[in-house]
């Protein structure tokens, strides 16, 4: 089994920044992607950025690239989500989600096997 827990989550104006970060324990991390999703109100839960625990690759969404970074820490076991320029429509709950593969990254929540529960956003206008 693997903990997923987020946290830096709040209330933002557009424009400003906000980190999430996402502890995990329980497992070895090696051969792992891990995920952040988000979902908004009245809407599906959509794939947001990934990363591979082991050699650093990372993959975005285009609705947040450029303006999202996704990075690791092997010795906290921690993954962090950086949002800069923040738009009211990136407002919903963000989710940490771990999926075991070796090669390539999977951006549909589906593959994933572990999640947290989740931390709100909100950016407003």
């Amino acid at each position: 089994q693997m903990q997923l827990v987020e946290s830096g989550g709040g209330l933002v104006q557009a424009g400003g920044s906000l980190t999430l970060s996402c502890a995990a324990s329980g497992r070895t991390f090696s051969n792992y992607v891990m995920g952040w999703f988000r979902q908004a109100p009245g809407k599906e839960r959509e794939f947001v950025a990934a990363i591979k625990w082991s050699g650093g690759s990372t993959y975005y969404a285009n609705s947040v690239k450029g303006r999202f970074t996704i990075s690791g820490n092997n010795a906290k076991n921690t993954v962090y989500l950086q949002m800069n320029s923040l738009k009211p429509e990136d407002t919903g709950v963000y989710y940490c989600a771990a999926e075991r593969r070796i090669y390539g990254i999977s951006v549909s929540e589906d593959k994933y096997d572990y999640w947290g529960q989740g931390t709100q956003v909100t950016v407003s206008s």
